[in-house]
């Protein structure tokens, strides 16, 4: 199948390693030039790298902080001054600590709501004009399925990637006259650098060791395993397409039916 994305410009965030690296090399693969964010400028210096030796696109490493609203607009306007244009955004960013309720602090929640939620509100204030002017968009919101199952003491991701959710149902109502297409992702338990840091944290809380935890949490998963960078890609990709062409405000799980939910 044709996605229709040769040529398309995708700014991605968070995207040195892990999933936003899966998602800007899938990308790539399309035809997609690619711009990809990082604070780390080795490491997105490395991972542009990567992915223009992987699949002969172009891609612009940009290290900027997307906590930071003067680095997002920085961000842009690189991604804008080397490729003309943005057709295709997908905000991700680290997530926020572990964490109970009753031990988090009021500037763990600010921090948290500035990395997760405003980097996002942020990033689609910059690019919306410009995909206004094109009458053409593809924003996608990386979250978490905690929206729909929360996760043991991650509380501030599973507060405030709710409402990344909500932002991106709302931006999906009112862009799409634009045809400007809204949709969030939210992946399940992935094998990224992030899970193993929350398996050991996990361990050291149960005084276990970090492969009980993933035996654990794979035993509750109906397809017995936790997924694979590339597996969220594609269905980002997908979203990002041509061929997503009627959805629109979707929150879509990509967790291996580990979600019990109807909904």
């Amino acid at each position: 199948m044709d996605l229709g994305l040769q040529g398309k410009i995708a700014l991605v965030a968070g995207a040195s390693k892990g999933l936003g690296k899966a998602v800007a090399l899938g990308l790539a693969r399309e035809g997609a030039h690619v711009a990809i964010i990082s604070r780390d400028q080795a490491r997105i210096e490395a991972a542009a790298n990567d992915i223009r030796d992987a699949t002969g696109a172009p891609a612009l490493a940009i290290a900027a902080d997307v906590t930071r609203p003067e680095d997002i607009q920085r961000a842009v306007d690189e991604t804008v001054n080397k490729f003309g244009t943005i057709h295709i955004l997908v905000t991700n960013a680290g997530g926020p600590p572990p964490g109970a309720f009753v031990a988090l602090t009021e500037e763990q929640w600010q921090s948290a709501v500035n990395l997760t939620l405003l980097s996002a509100v942020r990033l689609s204030r910059a690019v919306v004009p410009l995909m206004q002017k094109l009458k053409w968009g593809r924003i996608i919101h990386m979250g978490s399925y905690s929206v729909k199952h929360p996760i043991e003491n991650l509380m501030l991701s599973n507060s405030i990637r709710s409402a990344v959710v909500g932002l991106g149902k709302t931006q999906a109502i009112e862009l799409a006259k634009d045809n400007i297409l809204v949709n969030s992702v939210l992946p399940g338990w992935t094998l990224t650098e992030r899970v193993e840091q929350l398996m050991q944290d996990r361990a050291q809380r149960a005084n276990t060791d970090a492969r009980a935890q993933y035996a654990a949490i794979e035993k509750e998963i109906p397809l017995g395993r936790m997924g694979k960078p590339a597996e969220l890609a594609h269905v980002v990709v997908f979203l990002a397409s041509e061929r997503a062409s009627y959805v629109n405000g979707v929150a879509l799980t990509v967790d291996g039916g580990a979600t019990r939910t109807a909904f």
